[in-house]
């Protein structure tokens, strides 16, 4: 017996099911899921469509971040395969927790049309699972006297070359360093940092936070809320922000212009807070 459809193919439902906020994150996850294809699966040969069809996926998920709705017969003609072989490489990738599937109907005639294909997120436990062990079968190679001799004259010229490719100068070292500037809170810094790497982004949300907290007495330049108060709303906003990120909200005028419409909603809720304020 079918399942029911209850998804209709149009730009809303792709956009709803879209899991990532920008293409450098979809670029990481996909990097992490092909060493995990090369670490599970033994068979090189499946190993290579695996990853093919992955990266696939990726090159048409950028207009919906993750989320493709290419036909089996399209990717079966890019990949060089068979139809029976992408539904079998498609049911490996669901198996692995890579991809999910989303059968969607047509909105003229309410018709079955092509799944919309979902790259997930990857999950904190795919840093847990053991390494695939190695076979105990496989014989020993033999090596001669002559042939380790060669090997390290290899690897030391391999190592001068790398050595030598290096740029260990203070300018290129300082390049380097992402320091958050000193007038963010290490509170707020640390909570952002879990979610951005980049100085500029965590620095970005800190001063949505101080624009947002406006001048009340321009005669002695006195705000809203006091820096304590602040980092207070700062660190509730950001917690709200993030879980709707997680949810999939889409963020059309761009993610601080969200966080300033959350930041501004709980400043003009605490300020008639009379506890709050007296904090």
């Amino acid at each position: 017996m079918k399942k029911r459809i209850d998804v209709i193919a149009n730009e809303e439902s792709y956009n709803n099911l879209s899991t990532f906020t920008d293409i450098e994150e979809l670029n990481k996850t996909v990097r992490v899921y092909r060493d995990t294809i090369r670490m599970s699966i033994k068979r090189k040969d499946v190993q290579a469509k695996l990853i093919a069809l992955l990266e696939v996926l990726k090159r048409h998920s950028c207009k919906q971040i993750g989320m493709s709705y290419m036909c089996k017969n399209t990717i079966a003609d890019k990949l060089e395969v068979s139809y029976k072989t992408v539904q079998r490489l498609m049911k490996k990738l669901e198996d692995l927790g890579m991809i999910r599937q989303v059968p969607m109907k047509r909105k003229k005639d309410m018709m079955q049309t092509a799944n919309a294909i979902i790259i997930q997120p990857v999950k904190d436990e795919m840093s847990d699972k053991a390494p695939v062990k190695e076979s105990k079968k496989c014989p020993a190679i033999k090596t001669t006297t002559v042939f380790l001799k060669q090997n390290i004259k290899n690897n030391k010229r391999k190592a001068v070359a790398q050595f030598s490719q290096v740029d260990n100068s203070p300018e290129s070292t300082l390049k380097q360093v992402n320091f958050v500037a000193h007038w963010v809170p290490g509170v707020f810094s640390n909570l952002v940092g879990s979610f951005y790497e980049k100085a500029e982004t965590i620095q970005e949300f800190w001063k949505v936070i101080k624009q947002c907290n406006r001048v009340v007495d321009y005669s002695i330049n006195k705000r809203a809320f006091t820096r304590e108060q602040e980092i207070a709303i700062g660190t509730k906003a950001f917690k709200e922000f993030a879980m709707k990120v997680k949810n999939g909200v889409r963020m059309h005028k761009g993610q601080f212009a969200y966080f300033n419409g959350i930041v501004n909603k709980l400043m003009n809720k605490f300020y008639f807070d009379g506890n709050f304020m007296a904090e």
